[in-house]
């Protein structure tokens, strides 16, 4: 089985600076895509650092290359809706040239999970977490689908757009990418593991939380297992076959996050474990001092020029 490899590139860096440098590097190391995470914040160390924007990074990045495939890993209901979010990527589409992904999840609690809430008003369940990712998906979905010039009109629990005398939300021209941009879907329970199912191109996993601490290697391997597992039931049960979908693993959040970048060696044999498990395309991140995705960036290079040649 073919196994891909790309990158996230945090949008920590001015664009002037090092920002672009870092984009435009990436397309020439060969990664197949390069991502970043779509938040208004992130948590300690760059909480109270610089933080920019995800779709204008990456319609910077899109300019700025012109092989690399570009995305988010992962956006999420937290402070986006179906209608902007649908126009502001069948832009961004447009000006790659048909080269973006959206990775997209439910969210998580802290950071800016509550940055459009009133201050006395309580943060998401989990299940209202779950019940708004799948409106949201299923409205995005149709949104950048259904792109003819009557648009979209939709009233749910959480979402509506093409109010009554704007007669529907228009994506006109739609995306270069047909029928609409491809889903990465990042999941790991049974209602997420459906929407991935039903609409997911890709599907995403950083691993079982639950083992980020005090698991093991051979622990988070067994868990990613049940979830490829998983993932499969789902999909018989939606009526497709799960080989049609990508298997993504972010990584950075397995028990033995820090090894994988330790050397070409240590990620080949990282990556040669969880490609025998399904997994289709492998994503590091960027290097980054200081924080918990500090590694050596002569060895990150090294593996993005040779590990595939040892694993393809």
């Amino acid at each position: 089985m073919s196994l891909r490899l790309s990158t996230v590139i945090l949008p920590v860096d001015r664009w002037q600076e090092c920002g672009r440098a870092k984009w435009q590097r990436a397309e020439e190391l060969g990664f197949h895509a390069a991502y970043t995470y779509d938040h208004l914040s992130w948590r300690v160390p760059f909480r109270d650092g610089p933080w920019f924007g995800a779709v204008p990074t990456l319609t910077a990045a899109a300019t700025a290359t012109e092989r690399l495939r570009l995305g988010t890993l992962v956006t999420s209901p937290n402070f986006r809706h179906p209608v902007t979010l649908a126009k502001e990527l069948m832009s961004l589409d447009d000006v790659s040239g048909g080269r973006i992904t959206l990775g997209i999840g439910a969210g998580g609690t802290g950071f800016d999970a509550t940055a459009l809430a009133r201050s006395d008003q309580e943060p998401w369940t989990p299940r209202e977490r779950a019940d708004r990712f799948g409106e949201f998906v299923m409205l995005l979905d149709r949104l950048l689908t259904e792109d003819g010039k009557d648009g979209v009109s939709y009233d749910g629990t959480f979402y509506s757009a093409g109010g009554a005398s704007a007669g529907g939300a228009q994506n006109i021209p739609g995306c270069v990418q047909r029928p609409r941009l491809p889903f990465a879907v990042a999941a790991t329970g049974p209602r997420g593991l459906k929407l991935a199912a039903r609409y997911g191109q890709a599907w995403v996993t950083t691993g079982d939380p639950k083992l980020y601490e005090n698991g093991t290697p051979q622990e988070s391997v067994q868990a990613l297992r049940g979830q490829i597992e998983k993932l499969g039931k789902a999909c018989a049960d939606a009526g497709r076959d799960v080989a049609e979908l990508d298997k993504v693993l972010l990584t950075g959040f397995t028990p033995d996050r820090a090894r994988p970048l330790e050397s070409v060696d240590a990620f080949v044999d990282f990556a040669g474990r969880h490609r025998d498990l399904g997994f289709t395309e492998i994503v590091i991140h960027w290097p980054i001092p200081d924080s918990g995705f500090a590694a050596d960036q002569d060895v990150f290079e090294k593996i993005a020029a040779e590990a595939l040649t040892q694993l393809n």
